[in-house]
């Protein structure tokens, strides 16, 4: 009886054989995964910006609660509509330009208006040249004066808003006044704004309003002196005119120059 032994070759160790991948899986086609977009659940860091970026400017977003002020009442979107407005524009503007236009405002006012009301209003006007053109210069000084004021009153306004750390608006009328306090980041750019914007066109202002009231008050007194003369005159030659018709005694010609009636009819004495 034949006995067959069969001998098959000894494995190695799982260890120390290599492990090849199989060549079925090598040029078969790669499969990937789908991408889909990453989505931010944290609601902390929210990206909306203090004032919405209504006005068009490259500020980033800012981590903060949403600004409930209306567009038009916040005080960014207030100061760019005043220095775009007339005349708040003019005090933003170049300087020289800014006096040109109100030298020519205030002579304009005075040479069609303020000259024909005085030259129509006096009572001898060939007479008052002087009184006229002061008259005539110190209305137009006036209403650029009243004009400067305008302005000044509008700029100090939102400057006030710019600076303050909270904000007065109104959601639908005056009745539902409303108060939003403003973030650290909405309060230092307001502020740099109010700083280095709004403040040199206050003190401009002033420093016109000033020269104007100088101004005002150099046009002002001598047409009050002109006045005082006029009276003063007229005053001193009635009184002479008394003295020559009364020169202490009682006559015929002062009773005659108070009573003309009573010599009616009676020839004056030589």
């Amino acid at each position: 009886m034949a006995t067959t032994l069969l001998l098959s070759p000894k494995l190695p160790p799982a260890s120390a054989a290599p492990i090849f991948p199989s060549p079925t899986l090598l040029f078969s086609k790669p499969r990937f995964l789908p991408l889909h977009p990453i989505k931010e659940t944290n609601p902390i860091f929210k990206t909306l910006s203090s004032y919405k970026n209504g006005n068009g400017s490259n500020t980033p977003p800012l981590p903060e609660t949403e600004c409930l002020v209306p567009h038009e009442q916040q005080p960014v979107n207030e100061y760019q509509s005043l220095s775009t407005s007339f005349p708040f524009s003019w005090a933003s503007g170049d300087f020289v330009e800014y006096c040109s236009r109100l030298f020519v405002t205030g002579a304009s006012f005075a040479l069609f208006i303020g000259l024909p009301v005085a030259w129509f209003g006096s009572v001898g006007p060939k007479s008052e040249t002087v009184k006229l053109v002061l008259a005539a210069v110190s209305s137009g000084i006036l209403v650029v004066t009243i004009a400067v004021l305008r302005m000044y009153l509008g700029w100090a306004y939102v400057g006030n808003r710019l600076l303050g750390v909270t904000v007065e608006y109104e959601e639908t009328g005056w009745y539902d006044g409303q108060i939003w306090v403003k973030t650290a980041e909405v309060l230092a750019r307001d502020r740099l704004l109010g700083s280095f914007s709004v403040k040199p066109v206050l003190s401009s202002l002033k420093y016109t309003l000033v020269t104007l009231a100088v101004s005002l008050l150099v046009c002002v007194l001598p047409l009050i002196n002109v006045d005082q003369g006029g009276q003063g005159g007229s005053y001193m030659n009635s009184k002479e005119a008394r003295v020559r018709a009364i020169p202490g005694v009682y006559n015929d010609d002062s009773a005659r120059s108070f009573e003309p009636d009573a010599f009616c009819g009676e020839p004056a004495l030589p």
